[in-house]
């Protein structure tokens, strides 16, 4: 496009709104999480089904996220923003719809599809859309603020679970609450101008595949893996794993990401004093420290083991997307949703198997003889010890990340210059 025409269509671009639309997304997003995670008990009551079968349900939500998020990627530069955040408003109509009027396990699996497709949409058009409104040395602070609600938005989907649940609600009706974030970010995008692409060759995709064929790149793909099961593997299990732990599942979920919303709201300051590097070796320590509260401690402990664990996973998504962005900045929109895209698909492809590992834990608690909460707390925390596996490879991993980038022309004490150059 004449450079020219890009900039009257940047300067025509409204920033504030498409934020806000793009928050408004994210929350959709959140909410889906959160009340799924929250009704879960509820469906495999109502529809007789085993932790693999809900797991298999959770790994539909995390299989469409990484499959629109690596086509979007791919798509963004040709068709733009617009028409994938169009295709994410149908998305996640047609899986609230479907979920709502699904009549057992089949059902489940097609409409938690459908909700994760929209949800890996908004992550495709979103991030790179945010990359290229903002000027390069507020990419981390956009970035943290648009992925705080994530979190922010399942502390309060878990409220109104929790609140919705006790009050005697179905869940379907607790899943209706998901229509109207989806109804106001649609009305928002509507009619809006998008930015265009500021790193010059970012829209060639040989370049993107270049650049995503780069040792950082594929070592940022492999750590990104069990970085987002390190953060949804528990959150995704709290109200099973938790429910006999003394301490209220939902509010231990809605305090994780409690603390995971306020942190991102000072995710470019935190990035500049201790580098992305650093951010992420510390949430991994961190991450591995509350996973061990949650599967050895009982009662009020479980709430401070949501704080420790929740400061570790924090800074996560979007120290990569933002590392990968500035590190890696010819790999593009692409880039960025492939990097998401494996998150999830991680997620996904994990989610079945702590279902089994739930079963099996259940099991053999049993053969032990317990009974009753004795049994679940029990089978709970075995899974948990389990999951801490995540987090104690990615201190590995970091650890060497952080040397490796220590010995690079643009080490940890120079970070904040990455910042002052163009940048996606």
């Amino acid at each position: 496009m004449n450079p020219a025409i890009s900039q009257s269509i940047n300067s025509a671009v409204n920033p504030s709104r498409l934020f806000l639309a793009s928050c408004l997304a994210i929350i959709t997003t959140a909410f889906s999480f959160s009340i799924r995670a929250g009704i879960l008990p509820q469906l495999g009551t109502e529809f007789g089904l085993t932790a693999e079968q809900l797991g298999f349900i959770n790994s539909m939500f995390f299989f469409g996220f990484p499959i629109s998020m690596v086509i979007g990627g791919i798509v963004y530069h040709t068709v733009g923003p617009k028409i994938i955040m169009q295709v994410a408003v149908v998305a996640h109509t047609l899986g609230i719809l479907l979920t709502i009027y699904a009549g057992g396990y089949v059902g489940l699996l097609f409409s938690t599809f459908f909700i994760g497709f929209g949800n890996g949409c908004t992550e495709a058009a979103c991030n790179p859309m945010i990359a290229d409104m903002y000027s390069s040395n507020k990419l981390n602070k956009m970035l943290g603020r648009f992925h705080m609600w994530f979190p922010g938005g399942i502390v309060i989907g878990s409220l109104i679970s929790k609140f919705m649940t006790e009050a005697g609600f179905s869940w379907q009706a607790q899943i209706w609450v998901l229509m109207l974030p989806t109804v106001v970010y649609a009305f928002l995008f509507f009619g809006q101008a998008f930015p265009r692409p500021k790193v010059e060759g970012v829209t060639s995709l040989a370049k993107n595949f270049q650049a995503m064929l780069t040792p950082l790149y594929i070592a940022l793909f492999c750590c990104m893996a069990l970085t987002a099961i390190t953060e949804f593997g528990p959150n995704q299990w709290v109200a099973v794993v938790l429910s006999s732990s003394g301490a209220d599942a939902m509010l231990v979920l809605a305090l994780t990401f409690g603390v995971m919303t306020i942190g991102r709201l000072f995710t470019g300051p935190v990035v500049a004093q201790f580098g992305q590097t650093g951010v992420l070796l510390g949430g991994a320590v961190l991450a591995t420290i509350g996973i061990y509260m949650f599967s050895t401690v009982t009662g009020p402990i479980a709430y401070l083991a949501a704080v420790i664990f929740g400061l570790g996973v924090c800074f996560n998504w979007p120290t990569m997307i933002g590392f990968v962005a500035q590190r890696v900045p010819l790999s593009g929109a692409l880039g960025m949703s492939i990097i998401g895209g494996v998150g999830m698909l991680s997620t996904s492809i994990f989610q079945p198997i702590i279902g089994r590992w739930i079963d099996s834990d259940h099991a053999e608690a049993a053969a032990k003889g317990l009974s009753g909460p004795s049994l679940e707390l029990a089978a709970g925390q075995a899974t948990l010890s389990t999951m801490m596996t995540f987090p104690i490879i990615l201190i590995v991993a970091f650890t060497l990340l952080w040397f490796w980038m220590r010995n690079r022309p643009q080490g940890p004490a120079n970070e904040t210059a990455v910042l002052e150059q163009p940048q996606l």
